[in-house]
């Protein structure tokens, strides 16, 4: 019994308990530059960087974060209003949603990977985006989309589950180690 008091359990967290995670790994042909799309029951994803994106793997400094993804387009633009979402902007899977820039010169642009309509971007990375790296899945998201209705379950066709992504990083690892026995 005292045991059983001096265990600790984990307890799921809202982001397990609530939402199916997807991955879209090597995101047009960028080696490891993998996005995670958290599905909710209501159909809403949320697109985030899946924990072995580069920026959060090799643990690099962000330097500027931009919505701006065209001359005469920036998702920060991307005004909803009523239950129909109505002004939300239609975004396909090779949308481009911001673009990131790192410390060392590299830049990652992150795509929606999925169909649907931009709710909402987080302008809130824009003033920390330490969050990106911090909490990724939660505070650290990119944008909220919402699939069309007759879509919403074919959204995830193409994406891996969370076993898939898994087998995926532990393959990668696997090789990264040979080759570097091999050196």
């Amino acid at each position: 019994m005292a045991e059983d008091c001096q265990e600790h359990k984990e307890f799921p967290s809202v982001v397990d308990r609530y939402f199916t995670r997807w991955y879209k790994p090597d995101v047009k042909g960028n080696a490891c530059e993998d996005h995670c799309i958290l599905q909710h029951s209501n159909r809403i994803c949320v697109i985030t960087l899946a924990e072995c994106h580069p920026l959060i793997q090799d643990g690099k400094t962000i330097q500027s974060i931009s919505y701006q993804i065209s001359a005469n387009r920036s998702r920060l633009q991307n005004k909803v209003s009523g239950k129909s979402k109505r002004g939300a902007q239609f975004l396909t899977e090779f949308s481009p949603l911001c673009r990131i820039s790192s410390s060392d010169g590299e830049e990652y642009t992150i795509y929606s990977c999925i169909r649907g309509r931009l709710l909402e971007v987080n302008e809130n990375i824009l003033q920390n985006p330490g969050l990106l790296k911090e909490k990724p899945s939660t505070e650290g998201y990119i944008a909220v989309v919402l699939p069309k209705f007759q879509e919403s379950k074919t959204v995830t066709d193409g994406l891996l589950s969370q076993k898939e992504y898994d087998e995926i990083v532990l393959t990668r690892t696997q090789t990264i180690s040979d080759n570097a026995k091999n050196v």
